[in-house]
């Protein structure tokens, strides 16, 4: 018999973060969660996310042994000012049994239909900056900390459960070696005379600090026309700083700014850290911060977490002054393998950038949306 019991003490929601590590404890491309970190994003008094947002999590017992679990999530803003009538899931385990997603799901549907919703959608965090899809190829390649693995049988369950896919994404990857400078430098000479622009770069974190509220402001307005695009509200802004900032090299951070020191563009990459978490088993302590700190200085593999333009800076080539940026950095720090975090497989504008680098998608994943 299968029973659905609400994690809500911390110690119920500690053994609703470790349940993967039991069901992958064997599979050598999960990434696990940094368990600490995975528990306080849930803690309403601390996550910003809940100041718009409601969720509530739950966990499958069979015979007294979880068996699968399932955050049901309703961003609020997404409602009331995009009139989206969605209930979200997220962080979504299960063993390979149907009836275990279809009990973890009705909870999931209790939620939407009490408030009147009208259809349900994910896997999904609680924002835009947070992990989102259901892998549906690429699970013999190496997860990452800011992406769900998960195993093959989830997309059918969903499926076999009359769900449909909603949006796709791709993850691509490209080794250094394809980035041929003279795809860029020349836009890179044109552009910073053409737009007065010039590049920003740093080589501590305290210099980024004064900057990333702009940022993350140029983040909500580059970002404001895809999709189901949340905006992010101040007091995110200040967890997002406390919670990234500090995990990022100082000189993966490109900023490029007009004449009067306006950000017009961002980019955020991130040396890999999923060898390093793996090592950590989920625990920075008491060594597993000596891990994440040597991948931080000597990964010589990169993920392209955000890059932003401001819209009337788009279709400007301003980008060539962030890979120049880039290609120095990168060619000084003997870096090998570049990868790019999930991009929707409609944004052409965004898939486009990367075309001379002559990036293979190694991974799709998608959301999955039913009517209720």
């Amino acid at each position: 018999m299968i029973t659905i019991q609400e994690a809500k003490t911390k110690s119920e929601l500690t053994e609703f973060v470790k349940f993967p590590f039991s069901l992958y404890k064997n599979n050598k491309n999960w990434v696990p969660p940094l368990i600490g970190e995975e528990v306080e994003g849930f803690d309403k008094t601390k996550n910003p996310a809940f100041e718009t947002a409601e969720a509530y999590f739950y966990v499958a017992k069979r015979n007294n042994e979880i068996v699968g679990r399932i955050a049901a999530i309703i961003n609020w803003s997404e409602v009331k000012d995009q009139q989206k009538m969605k209930v979200r899931f997220g962080w979504f385990d299960v063993v390979d049994d149907i009836e275990v997603t279809k009990a973890l799901l009705e909870k999931v549907y209790e939620l939407g239909r009490k408030n009147n919703l009208e259809y349900v959608e994910g896997p999904m965090g609680f924002s835009n900056l947070d992990k989102v899809g259901v892998l549906t190829e690429g699970f013999d390649e190496m997860g990452t900390m800011i992406t769900w693995y998960n195993n093959p049988y989830y997309a059918t369950h969903f499926e076999q459960l009359g769900y449909v896919k909603e949006k796709e994404y791709i993850e691509s990857k490209f080794p250094f070696s394809n980035v041929k400078p003279e795809f860029f430098e020349k836009a890179n000479d044109l552009v910073k005379r053409r737009y007065q622009l010039s590049p920003l770069n740093f080589k501590t974190t305290k210099e980024v600090m004064p900057h990333v509220d702009k940022m993350f402001d140029l983040f909500n307005k580059s970002y404001a026309s895809l999709s189901s695009f949340v905006a992010i509200s101040d007091t995110q802004k200040e967890y997002f700083k406390k919670k990234y900032i500090s995990f990022i090299n100082p000189e993966f951070i490109k900023f490029v700014e007009d004449k009067d020191h306006n950000i017009v563009a961002f980019s955020i990459v991130m040396p890999s850290f999923s060898e390093a978490i793996q090592k950590a088993k989920g625990k920075l302590f008491p060594f597993g911060f000596l891990h994440l700190l040597r991948a931080k200085k000597q990964s010589k593999d990169v993920i392209f977490y955000l890059i932003g333009v401001l819209p009337e800076y788009q279709n400007k080539a301003v980008t060539a002054i962030i890979f120049k940026e880039y290609y120095e950095t990168f060619r000084e720090k003997g870096i090998i393998n570049c990868f790019r975090t999930p991009e929707l497989a409609d944004n052409a504008a965004s898939i486009n950038l990367w075309k001379h680098f002559d990036p293979q998608i190694h991974k799709r994943r998608c959301t999955y949306r039913k009517e209720l």
